[in-house]
């Protein structure tokens, strides 16, 4: 466990550190719904807009936050005026279900999972649905290309596709909230052709009847994968192997995400949910860059 960083967020997700030290998060709740910057000693927040509810963030090399928006349905390109316009809502005519999380390809691609299933149906009304594991999950993998602005489907059929990362070497890595299964799919030049393999597994003590599995995961310089695990109450980490090597316990038990502090820091920082924080946590290990 660490300290808190920033405290009275309604349900935090998608933690980016910019440049000069400061935060970009998601803030998730009915009666938040916003993309919000937090000051770099955490004691300041600016709301920069409202848009019903942002989920996983990435920042490009030139500024623009790419926003995975469930609630619209759609991968949002934003400024930090509060601008935005809608990138892509829709693949080959087939709408998007549940954007989820987004991360930043080494092709200068921009690659976001789609859960694969309508909020209301896994949650309707705002709670979990009874049934939720027998649900009728098709969980999508994405890119798209800014440039060209085409989409492509990479994979789909998953229970829940959630976070997703590249690695030190270009490959790509999803997970699968539902099974607990970390993925990964070989670069091959940035194609991410070859079938996906399983890389490793995050649930400690797997009970049917509870909600937890891996959600934002981020690669550690040396190749360590740093995996929150929502409803488990910890920071799972797999070595190259896929093998676990530690858990590290968050304040809370409903970590969501984490973005890693300045070279040199050796933190990690966690969005969790029961505390409503940004948590800080020492690791020992420096993050992998956020641009190739």
């Amino acid at each position: 466990m660490g300290d808190f960083f920033a405290t009275g967020l309604g349900f935090p997700e998608g933690p980016v550190r910019l440049a000069d030290g400061s935060f970009l998060i998601v803030e998730m709740a009915p009666e938040t719904g916003w993309v919000a910057h937090i000051s770099s000693d955490g004691k300041e927040k600016r709301v920069i807009a409202t848009t019903g509810r942002p989920n996983g963030l990435a920042v490009d090399r030139d500024g623009a936050i790419w926003v995975a928006e469930t609630s619209q349905r759609a991968l949002l390109k934003m400024q930090m005026d509060g601008s935005y316009e809608i990138a892509v809502d829709r693949c080959d005519e087939e709408i998007f279900l549940f954007l989820n999380d987004v991360a930043l390809g080494p092709n200068g691609r921009i690659y976001f999972t789609d859960s694969g299933i309508e909020m209301e149906t896994v949650a309707p009304k705002g709670e979990l649905h009874p049934d939720f594991r027998s649900l009728d999950y098709d969980g999508r993998i994405f890119e798209f290309d800014p440039v060209t602005r085409n989409v492509r489907c990479i994979d789909r059929g998953f229970q829940f596709t959630n976070g997703l990362a590249f690695s030190p070497k270009g490959d790509l890595y999803i997970n699968e909230t539902l099974t607990g299964n970390i993925y990964r799919y070989e670069s091959r030049g940035c194609k991410f052709d070859k079938p996906r393999e399983i890389f490793g597994n995050v649930i400690e003590r797997y009970n049917a009847a509870e909600l937890k599995g891996p959600d934002g995961m981020k690669f550690a310089k040396n190749g360590s994968l740093f995996v929150c695990v929502f409803g488990q109450g910890d920071v799972t980490v797999l070595d190259k192997r896929g093998k676990v090597s530690k858990r590290i316990k968050t304040t809370g038990g409903v970590p969501t995400n984490l973005t890693f502090g300045a070279p040199g820091e050796k933190s990690i920082y966690v969005t969790e949910v029961e505390q409503g924080v940004l948590e800080k946590i020492k690791v020992g290990v420096d993050g992998l860059p956020l641009h190739a």
